[in-house]
């Protein structure tokens, strides 16, 4: 119920949001109708449609997303000749008749009714949810994680379609509002020919901001009234932010938060057999979860393979949980590859089920639960950093089961290349996902799912935006390129630059050239380019391309592939 309340706040929220601002004109243009046979059927279609197609998106259903790639452009059609309509009397006349017709029948209504049939208004709300991007903020990014995660469903849709209703009344209130207004300007000033006027431009002006993808572009990164920060503050004050646990007195034993669940959801186990909790009883545990191509969990790997060789002697088992975040670190090829280049050799279940990472409740990439002997959790830390206290409390849990004799100081990996510590620069561009189901900050307009398309990069893109260049088939998490000769570019913030990249599907290699403010990257090339910016992909994981050697400053990166076939996924910086 709570979370039910909660995607009905971020709905009615939706309308300070600007992607709402495409779909008012196609909403207002039925403002001077009555309510319920107008305004209440088209925002009931509107709701409907968008929960049906984003449950469906959610849970990867690339037939509906391709299906509803046409569909927005045949709600577009209808759209823009309603558009037309409102602007021209002679050309309502002549364009309605076939729309009305459908709306007669639908509603088994004469052709006396003019359109204004409920079943009419109730087609025009369809189009107009298959038209409806709304900015993802926190409570949609939410329902829309949870879709993906746990399946299609009833309590998906529900809490889809509560979202959506949040959405229908904010706009009903201000169509209420707004046919009051139309009404009395009409009455006092005969205004009512130019609103209709007025309203016909803004149709079509909504028509050719869908068209050209301002609303899942521009307006999903300009904010006119962000309702990012009230929506953070209503699901910070139902479920807190994970805080730093509160500091102990020294010596002071950690808290137990709870009971180690059980590892046998594995899909499969590698450097050893399958453990279970009951049989690490009088062992103390770490747990992390991990997954290979996440450049936070690279960082602190390094402590991780340190703590576990330092230790392993005096009582402590490191095990690693990897729960994959996309479909190719599920391969269990592609993990014991990595497994063994990372230099792991402690016990790795792979959680392609995500069993364990449920029964643990845990929502984060890195993760550390510190497991005592007696199979009590009582510690847990959330991405990098704070390595020292990780250590002090796994040496508290050895002295508590009575082991003796453990060796002093901290580790010190000395780490290099990816797996070394970040700049800390707090202003660094934010991870960015290059598939349409995560893609944020995309400069090209609109991008085609699941088909290829030519695509030609702006010159200048701004700060944190990226674009692509040549022929691409973007896909929910990641882009393939289809001809030689595709770029990828990135105005970016921050020391280090990398980019998870896989080969095409043959799994040939594929050669890639990067400049930075058009030239090689010289001194600033990452561990896997040269002085030149050549390199090549050879398999599915995350790529260092850039490693500033002063500073951190805004810099564009470009990334040219002269063989077809390699697959972009993620952008991250250090």
């Amino acid at each position: 119920m709570l979370v039910l309340i909660l995607a009905y706040l971020g709905g009615v929220l939706t309308i300070l949001s600007p992607c709402i601002l495409p779909v008012l004109p196609f909403v207002f243009a039925r403002a001077d109708r009555p309510f319920a046979r107008s305004g209440l059927p088209l925002l009931a279609g509107m709701a409907l449609t968008f929960a049906l197609v984003a449950t469906l998106a959610a849970v990867g259903g690339g037939w509906a997303i391709r299906a509803n790639q046409y569909g927005r452009w045949i709600a577009l059609a209808v759209l823009a000749l309603l558009g037309l309509g409102l602007l021209s009397a002679h050309v309502a006349e002549w364009i309605a008749r076939p729309f009305v017709a459908l709306g007669n029948r639908l509603s088994q209504r004469s052709a006396r009714d003019g359109g204004d049939s409920a079943a009419a208004s109730f087609g025009l709300g369809v189009a107009t949810g298959l038209l409806w991007a709304p900015c993802a903020g926190p409570i949609l990014g939410l329902l829309l994680t949870g879709a993906a995660l746990n399946g299609a469903s009833v309590r998906t849709t529900l809490l889809l379609l509560t979202y959506a209703l949040g959405a229908a009344t904010s706009l009903a209130l201000a169509l209420l509002i707004g046919g009051k207004v139309f009404a009395l300007m009409k009455r006092s000033l005969g205004a009512g020919e130019w609103v209709r006027r007025a309203l016909g431009v803004l149709v079509l002006a909504g028509v050719a901001a869908i068209a050209l993808g301002l609303d899942t572009g521009v307006l999903a990164r300009v904010s006119l009234a962000s309702t990012g920060g009230i929506e953070q503050r209503l699901l910070d004050g139902v479920r807190p932010a994970p805080q730093p646990q509160a500091p102990r007195a020294a010596g002071a034993p950690p808290p137990v938060e709870g009971e180690l669940p059980p590892l046998d959801g594995a899909t499969q186990w590698l450097n050893g057999p399958p453990l279970t909790r009951e049989a690490l009883r009088g062992k103390v545990v770490l747990v992390d979860f991990w997954t290979y191509s996440c450049i936070n969990c690279l960082r602190s790997l390094p402590y991780v393979r340190a703590w576990a060789d330092k230790y392993r002697d005096h009582g402590l088992v490191v095990i690693g949980v990897h729960a994959p975040e996309f479909a190719f670190e599920k391969e269990p090829a592609n993990v014991a590859r990595a497994v063994k280049e990372l230099g792991v050799d402690y016990p790795v279940a792979l959680d392609n089920d995500y069993a364990i990472w449920k029964g643990f409740d845990n929502e984060y990439w890195p993760a550390h639960y510190f497991v005592d002997a007696r199979g009590r959790i009582r510690a847990h830390h959330f991405g990098e950093g704070e390595y020292a206290q990780g250590e002090d409390v796994i040496r508290q849990l050895l002295a508590e089961a009575g082991y003796k004799d453990l060796p002093g100081g901290y580790v010190q990996p000395g780490a290099t290349g990816a797996e070394a510590a970040g700049s800390g620069d707090a202003r660094r561009s934010p991870e960015t996902y290059v598939g349409y189901a995560r893609a944020e900050g995309f400069a090209g307009g609109a991008a085609a799912h699941d088909e290829p398309w030519d695509y030609r990069a702006p010159a200048a893109p701004a700060l944190n935006q990226w674009t692509l260049d040549g022929r691409w088939t973007v896909h929910d998490e990641n882009a393939a390129l289809e001809r030689a000769g595709g770029r990828i570019a990135y105005r970016f913030r921050g020391r280090d630059l990398h980019l998870v990249l896989g080969p095409g599907g043959d799994g040939g290699p594929v050669r890639f050239r990067v400049r930075i403010d058009g030239r090689p990257p010289g001194a600033d090339h990452g561990m896997d380019t040269d002085a030149d910016g050549n390199g090549t992909v050879t398999t599915q994981r995350l790529y260092q391309l850039v490693r500033q050697a002063h500073g951190s400053g805004e810099r564009l990166f470009e990334i040219e592939f002269l063989d077809p076939g390699v697959r972009a996924y993620a952008f991250t910086f250090g």
